[in-house]
Parts: structure tokens; sequence; C-alpha cells
């Protein structure tokens, strides 16, 4: 049984990696899903449209509030509705507090946070219309815990976490639940450029550094994007319901909180 089948989901960063995986999870739960990236969405699309989805795919800078709405909009007109937001679209920044520029604090912060912010505020009238919806927030470890050198990361993410039980407490009483999902190390492209680059300035090969984190994960296997999207798809179905505010780990056991 398709359990979100005749619900619409919009993803962000939906081209690659968890985004992709996450696409594909909801289409073959039987949502319509409306993807969104700056990127290239074809092969995301393709997957989807195999999965026996109805697909609609859009061009987006999430930190562009007209743009937001305008895309809400058209999913809305297309698709015939808006059910879950899946706020997904981040970037890394690994930069020391005594170098970090304010243009990157606030393009990791626009990113990372004030985005979720834009699509929420555009998305949640339409859920409110139909008296049901789910917004799911993609913070991360780094919002529970710090690491060096990685300032606007961390707060952005830890932000995340507010931002997430803001929303629960201010729409719950609408029927819309939202919850935020926190990775630990998944196996991306991105999670290989960041650790390629640890490694370099650690004066070790890739294969150790992945070696060294390895170590510290208690079920002793790095994450898929399958995980995360096997989450997401179960948050955002009706059985779901009754979780809000959350903030969810999904690390092998690597934060206990």
């Amino acid at each position: 049984m398709k359990k979100l089948e005749g619900k619409i989901a919009a993803i962000t960063g939906a081209g690659r990696g968890i985004g992709r995986a996450i696409s594909l999870r909801l289409a073959r739960e039987g949502a319509g899903v409306a993807l969104m990236d700056l990127g290239d969405l074809s092969e995301t699309a393709e997957l989807c449209h195999a999965a026996g989805a109805q697909v609609m795919t859009l061009k987006l800078d999430v930190t562009h509030k007209a743009a937001v709405q305008e895309a809400v909009a058209k999913i809305s007109n297309t698709l015939g509705g808006i059910d879950i937001w899946v706020n997904n679209a981040g970037i890394f920044d690994n930069t020391s507090t005594l170098t970090l520029s304010e243009e990157i604090w606030d393009r990791v912060s626009d990113v990372n946070y004030k985005a979720m912010f834009l699509c929420a505020q555009a998305a949640a009238p339409h859920m409110i219309k139909r008296g049901w919806g789910r917004f799911i927030n993609l913070s991360s470890m780094a919002g529970k815990v710090a690491f060096a050198e990685e300032i606007a990361y961390c707060s952005s993410k830890a932000a995340v976490l507010g931002l997430t039980r803001a929303l629960a407490v201010e729409f719950g009483p609408a029927g819309i639940t939202s919850n935020a999902i926190c990775p630990g190390p998944i196996e991306t492209d991105m999670l290989r450029s960041t650790y390629q680059a640890l490694a370099d300035e650690n004066g070790v090969t890739l294969e150790q550094w992945y070696a060294e984190i390895l170590k510290t994960i208690p079920v002793a296997r790095y994450g898929k994007p399958e995980d995360v999207a096997a989450l997401v798809a179960f948050l955002a179905s009706p059985e779901a319901g009754f979780i809000n505010g959350q903030s969810i780990s999904i690390d092998g056991g690597m934060v206990f909180s």
C-alpha cells in the first residue's frame, strides 16, 4: 500500500544525494513530487517518472523570497496543492571563526536557515486550506554538537531546530506537523568532497580519514541517502501525525539527544 497516495510533496535540493533519494522514495510512496534545485534535475525526474509519479521540476534559488513564492504558486496550480514540504537544500562551510567573512556567514545562514523560513511562510497557507500538512527540515548532527572551524554551519543547523519547533507550535492546531532530521555522515558526493578537504588539511589520505570517522560510528557503517529518505517518508505519512516539533538523529548512534 502506498502511504502517500494523492499527496503532493515538494523537495528542495532534489538534484542529487539525499534530496534525490527523498524525492524517489516519496514518489514510490505514491506522492506527486515537485523537484527544486539550482542544478540539473533531469536524472531525479526520470527516476520519479519511472516510479509512476506525477513530476514537475523547478529551477529555484531558495534564498530569494519572490522566487520561492512564485515556485509555491506554480506547484499548487500545476499539481493541485501542497501537502508535504521537505527543506533539504543546504551548503557546508568549515572556515574558522577568526577568518570567516561576513559574506560567507550570510550565505550559509541564508541557504541553510533563512530559506526554510521563506519556504514555510509561502507553503503554509496551502496546507492550512487542506487542513493537513508536513514540514520536514534537514538539519544535521552539527545542529546538536559542535565542531571546530564550522561555526557558520553549526549555527545555521542549530537554528533549524528552533525554527522547526516554532512551526510545530504555530501550525500544529491546523493539522500541520513540523519535524527536523539530523543526519550524521551520509555517503554523498558532498561528504566525499568535504572529507577530501579535511584529509588534505590533516595530511592523511581520504581512505584514512574515512576509516578514522568510521571508528566513531557505533553501527560501524556510514549512512546512505536511502536511510534518510525512509525517515522522511515515515514523517510525511499519516502514521506520524502525533510526532511534532522533534529533532530526530539519524547518525548510527553518534549523538544521544
